[in-house]
């Protein structure tokens, strides 16, 4: 994360608990708020849960005049409650109460009198996931499949709000006694949304999790939302909090990735994405190479073409014939035989030719364009959210004169609140597919 600069309009927010409370015995719960250093949480749309970290001094008088390691004793997997707020008094913890558990426990400094002590809390499923093993025969949509395994109370049986985007392709398969996370991820390839979606043009799915709940929202779910804030930047410091019209708050810090790779995107699969299918009973195979350019017609951040577009690309290294270009192999066996009528037996299952390969090249396209930024603490924001945001051009650094390459639509990919004597901020990574502005809608 970039460094912090201390504003005026960044003021300190407040952590109002952090309790956390002993396995041996549940009367004993103890506070940290007294000795907290530091306190982050974070989201992110590629992670199947929350993280906090805590870092705080672990004086000798905290229980039962010994240390909260010793007193408690703190061994791993506690259950903590937290609740912070930011200076607008936007509150995480209040309703739902954000509880999460310990999963690592650092020492920093060891001193005779006190230990400055770290702490990494997860979400309570991450842990039942390490521990649960999916491992019967699934039937159905694939946005079914994803509810039952979150729910059910063979799996994770998760309380909290569960939001799934439904798909409208089916697929059958068995667990093969894999990890609930692993399950929904591999299942997310292989899904079609039944509401942004069209077969065979755009596919992709996202698993992760946010203060309010778990999501399995489609890539092109994400591009189609009205964004939450509109933000300004430009390089003048400014820390008496006033914003320009037309804005929701100002950025403390940008930082733009316009950073290429070609041998990476090629490599991933990012141009032109080869699949091959085979078919282990009747020794049949199939190719299938779709480009960029059937994604054209799907939902996109930008208002002009997607980058990795064919008219965007050097026609130098365009090689046609025998020798045509692909750039990343995948070998899949031809999914048969899975379905429960015998008559139906070598149907296909699922159409990799179709799908997986172009949810690919979807999740590569994502990331084409990149930025971080830093603004004032803003527990509204979420992971998986849309904001626009205007920084100057190059030639020009008046608000009044924004850059149109860059500017526009993001998606908040991951999300850090950092609370510290210092202030407090928030943090997103930013990533886009395509490039220029949508016409404005506010």
């Amino acid at each position: 994360m970039a460094q912090l600069v201390p504003s005026k309009t960044a003021d300190p927010g407040v952590v109002e608990q952090i309790d956390i409370i002993s396995n041996s015995d549940p009367s004993k719960t103890v506070s940290l708020v007294n000795g907290l250093i530091s306190f982050s949480y974070t989201e992110s749309i590629m992670s199947d849960t929350i993280k906090a970290t805590v870092s705080f001094a672990d004086s000798g008088a905290s229980i039962e005049e010994k240390t909260v390691t010793e007193g408690l004793p703190l061994v791993g997997q506690e259950k903590v409650i937290i609740k912070f707020s930011d200076n607008s008094e936007n509150t995480i913890g209040d309703t739902p109460q954000l509880v999460m558990y310990v999963n690592k426990i650092t020492n920093v400094v060891d001193q005779s009198q006190k230990s400055i002590v770290n702490l990494e809390l997860v979400s309570k499923e991450c842990i039942l996931n390490e521990k649960i093993r999916v491992n019967q025969r699934f039937d159905g949509k694939v946005s079914d499949h994803i509810r039952q395994i979150l729910t059910d109370s063979k799996y994770l049986r998760t309380q909290k709000t569960v939001t799934i985007e439904d798909s409208v392709n089916e697929y059958s398969f068995f667990g093969n006694n894999k990890k609930s996370f692993y399950t929904i991820t591999w299942l997310a390839k292989k899904a079609v949304s039944a509401e942004n979606q069209k077969l065979g043009e755009s596919a992709g799915y996202l698993f992760y999790e946010t203060y309010d709940g778990y999501f399995f929202k489609s890539v092109d779910g994400l591009l189609s939302q009205e964004p939450k804030l509109k933000l300004i930047y430009n390089e003048t410091p400014d820390t008496s909090g006033n914003i320009p019209e037309g804005y929701d708050q100002k950025i403390l810090d940008l930082k733009k990735n316009n950073n290429v790779n070609v041998q990476e995107q090629l490599r991933m699969g990012a141009y032109t994405n080869r699949i091959v299918m085979f078919d282990p009973f009747t020794c049949f195979y199939e190719v299938k190479a779709p480009t960029t350019d059937t994604t054209e017609g799907a939902s996109k951040l930008g208002g002009k073409k997607l980058f990795l577009s064919e008219e965007n690309r050097n026609k130098e290294f365009d090689i046609q014939g025998a020798n045509e270009e692909f750039s990343r192999t995948q070998y899949f066996l031809l999914d048969t035989g899975t379905t429960q009528e015998i008559e139906k037996s070598t149907e296909e299952n699922f159409e990799y030719g179709t799908i997986a390969n172009q949810a690919m090249m979807r999740y590569n396209q994502l990331y084409s364009m990149r930025a971080r930024i830093t603004i004032a603490g803003n527990f509204t924001l979420r992971a998986g959210d849309a904001i626009y945001i205007d920084s100057p051009g190059l030639e020009n650094d008046k608000t009044d004169d924004v850059d149109h390459k860059d500017g526009g639509l993001y998606i908040i990919t991951d999300i850090c609140h950092q609370l510290t004597s210092q202030g407090t901020y928030t943090q997103c990574n930013l990533a886009r597919d395509s490039f220029g502005r949508k016409p404005k809608t506010r």
